[in-house]
């Protein structure tokens, strides 16, 4: 990737598949005795990001790729259905408030 004027390298994107993969040689090349830091230099990623990554592997174990690195600001489908969830549940309560206050505001106008 080209680097801008400063030196700097501009921001990266990473597939999910590409993180898995890279936690994946990560657990064998440390196991083999090879430093993180070293690890990062070969596959061009910090070691603090790989170690990120790992950490995201360990705590959605299990979960399909696209639930470990579920990209640019989403979350994973199961805490995503469960906010959608909670708004439709927010909304349906405002619904039976509104029509509570109706109820009654008809019934005392019948009498």
């Amino acid at each position: 990737m080209g680097r801008s004027k400063s030196g700097k390298r501009g921001r990266r994107t990473f597939s999910a598949e590409f993180k898995v993969e890279a936690v994946h040689l990560v657990r064998e090349r440390r196991a083999a005795g090879v430093s993180l830091a070293q690890i990062g230099r070969e596959l061009d990623v910090r070691a603090e990001l790989l170690r990120a990554w790992e950490r995201q592997v360990d705590e959605r174990a299990g979960a399909a790729v696209r639930d470990v690195f579920p990209g640019k600001g989403k979350l994973p489908s199961a805490e995503e259905e469960v906010r959608r969830l909670q708004r439709e549940n927010a909304v349906l309560r405002q619904e039976r408030n509104f029509l509570k206050k109706a109820a009654a505001f008809f019934a005392k106008e019948s009498r």
